[in-house]
């Protein structure tokens, strides 16, 4: 059996799937991180979303300073995201980009923005 260069159209859409969710919940999550810069929400804690919760559990209140940084990276994170659905639609998705090989699915389904194999990542390590 050899290696296979790329990954099939249906695991490609298994991915895309799991990408486009993780992405609707980012831009949920920093449309809540710029309300609370901008005190538009101040009044609201019912929100369920991941990040809202994480802000309260953490304190009262972040100052603008950390809720800046938050925002800050979860706009990079979306970006990541964008740029692997593009990936994803020019069959070039889970192919590390160092080795040429495949990323493995297990790795993908965690860090499905990775472009980067364990393999490559850890001797960029050493």
């Amino acid at each position: 059996m050899t290696d296979k260069t790329r990954f099939s159209d249906e695991e490609l859409l298994e991915f895309k799937e799991l990408i486009e969710k993780k992405l609707t919940d980012a831009r949920e999550d920093l449309v809540l991180l710029r309300k609370s810069l901008s005190h538009e929400d101040d009044n609201s804690t019912d929100d369920t979303h991941a990040t809202f919760k994480m802000m309260e559990d953490g304190s009262e209140t972040l100052s603008r300073e950390e809720t800046a940084q938050l925002a800050a990276r979860q706009e990079k994170f979306i970006k990541h995201l964008e740029d692997a659905l593009m990936r994803i639609q020019n069959k070039t998705y889970g192919i590390c980009r160092v080795t040429g090989k495949l990323i493995r699915k297990e790795r993908l389904r965690l860090v499905p923005h990775a472009t980067l194999s364990i393999e490559a990542k850890n001797s960029q390590n050493n």
